[in-house]
């Protein structure tokens, strides 16, 4: 019998150490809304949805693939799921047997099930994600070029809203694996904080640069290079990051 996950495994991961939440105050609800993207949906992109909501801010996580790959006992054999099978039934999947709960624990992906278990219910795909719900985010980060490359392209090749409203797509290029996405969660929401600050001020002046500005998201389309500009700076005296930006229209 397939062991299903506990309520206690599922207690919801904490914020890193060293990056409390902010005060409700400030961020509840915060302005903007965030989409974080990797290929899977289960170890890049949800390392990052955990930290910034658990920050506070408004975000939502993606996949790019065609299907949710997770290694398997060889390279030559991962264990693929398609997009909206829960990570519930993916746990049970690579947990069917003593051997293979062993072998998934030793190597971390029943813990990245349990994780998103935790958070939501299914790995959701990019590509298939309404206009509507794709254009209520305002800034969408990659953790990785080809990534990143997707995102836009998917992007332009949609049929565009009568709103037609700027999403800023950001790349933080990261390896994957657990390691390197705790560290790039940790850029991501210092990155996020900087533009949500940013967002505020544009909404607290209720003009930009001398002149009025419909929203935070006009504001945002001039001064969202200038802050990756200066974060690339930065944060390149500590950390190798490759920063990328387009600005899209939808």
């Amino acid at each position: 019998m397939n062991p299903a996950i506990s309520n206690r495994e599922l207690i919801r991961p904490s914020t890193p150490e060293g990056f409390p939440p902010p005060t409700s105050q400030l961020y509840s609800p915060s302005i903007l809304s965030f989409g974080v993207v990797c290929s899977s949906n289960i170890n890049r992109s949800m390392e990052a949805h955990v930290v910034l909501s658990n920050a506070g801010l408004i975000v939502e996580s993606y996949g790019t693939g065609t299907q949710v790959r997770l290694p398997g006992r060889s390279a030559l054999e991962p264990r693929v799921f398609k997009f909206g099978t829960p990570y519930e039934a993916m746990y049970k999947n690579m947990a069917g047997t003593d051997d293979d709960t062993a072998f998934f624990t030793r190597n971390g992906v029943l813990a990245l099930c349990r994780r998103g278990a935790a958070v939501k219910l299914a790995p959701q795909r990019w590509q298939d994600t309404s206009n509507e719900d794709v254009t209520k985010h305002d800034v969408v980060i990659a953790f990785e070029e080809r990534i990143f490359d997707a995102v836009v392209e998917d992007l332009q090749t949609r049929e565009p809203t009568e709103e037609f409203q700027p999403i800023h797509v950001i790349c933080l290029d990261t390896k994957d694996n657990p390691q390197q996405a705790k560290i790039q969660g940790r850029i991501a929401l210092e990155l996020c904080w900087l533009l949500e600050k940013t967002a505020e001020k544009i909404n607290r002046s209720g003009s930009h640069s001398g002149f009025e500005s419909e929203s935070h998201r006009d504001g945002l389309v001039i001064e969202v290079p200038e802050i990756l500009d200066a974060f690339q700076e930065e944060r390149m005296k500590h950390t190798p990051i490759k920063v990328l930006h387009q600005l899209c229209y939808l």
